[in-house]
């Protein structure tokens, strides 16, 4: 079982984090989005909320079918979905898999998109990830000093200095917690996203000009996104576009959707 917590008035929003995060990760944006859409959100297995279970295949055509089924049970069959890294993969899954009943995509830095898979994890995400575990506990102090948000941060925002306390305490936990993330680490390895999706399916890619988690001359080949997406590299951006430019991803959701600015 996944969590999930939906919220807000009109037509239906899936937000899908990233490997090592969780739901928190949107907070940046739902107070305005909800206003425009009713928003369910989706921890993926061993992250936030959701427990992990090592039966469960971690790679993203399996958590596609996974949060299917979860919307499915919440009686959700239409719905527009938006994602981020690894949920931004599992968002074009989706579309490619149903697309009579997914309405839009927005990959806001979808992973995936690489025409060289990884063969294996990356050392600096290792690192990152057991940092934040040994640190879990004294996040709450250690997130207060600026020393601590540019170790943990400036290299996932170059906007780190201007990231709220609460946002860096709730990414520091969600990593510290993650323990589906090297499960979903080896879930993507050999893989990339290359499947067709339909052109009935309006789809946004949201890249920031600073993303050094995914960059641009590995890991943005616009040739393995829909022919018909739209593509928008966001300035002063790192992997976390809701982070940095949280307007301006709001914007983009609301547009591809189909809904008035």
């Amino acid at each position: 079982m996944i969590w999930s917590q939906t919220f807000g008035e009109g037509e239906d929003l899936i937000l899908i984090h990233g490997m090592g995060s969780a739901s928190t990760a949107w907070k940046t944006i739902t107070p305005e989005l909800r206003k425009r859409f009713r928003i369910t959100l989706i921890d993926l297995p061993g992250h936030g909320n959701s427990a992990y279970d090592p039966g469960q295949h971690m790679d993203p055509p399996a958590l596609s079918e996974l949060v299917f089924r979860k919307i499915h049970e919440l009686g959700i069959h239409k719905f527009h979905v938006a994602g981020n890294s690894l949920g931004g993969w599992v968002a074009l899954e989706m579309a490619a898999a149903n697309p009579t009943q997914v309405l839009s995509v927005t990959g806001v830095a979808p992973a995936g998109l690489w025409l060289t898979p990884f063969w294996t994890r990356l050392p600096g995400a290792a690192a990152s990830k057991h940092l934040a575990s040994g640190l879990k506990v004294m996040a709450p102090n250690l997130v207060r000093f600026e020393w601590a948000r540019k170790i943990g941060f400036a290299s996932v925002s170059p906007l780190w200095k201007e990231l709220s306390f609460e946002t860096c305490l709730d990414a520091t936990m969600a990593m510290g917690s993650a323990l589906g993330y090297f499960p979903a680490w080896d879930g993507l390895l050999k893989k990339r996203f290359d499947k067709p999706i339909s052109s009935d399916i309006p789809v946004t890619i949201i890249f920031g000009d600073s993303d050094n988690t995914l960059p641009a001359r590995t890991c943005q080949e616009r040739i393995l996104a829909p022919a018909h997406s739209k593509w928008i590299i966001l300035p002063e951006c790192g992997h976390a576009p809701m982070w940095d430019h949280p307007h301006e991803v709001i914007i983009e959701i609301v547009k591809t959707a189909g809904i008035s600015v």
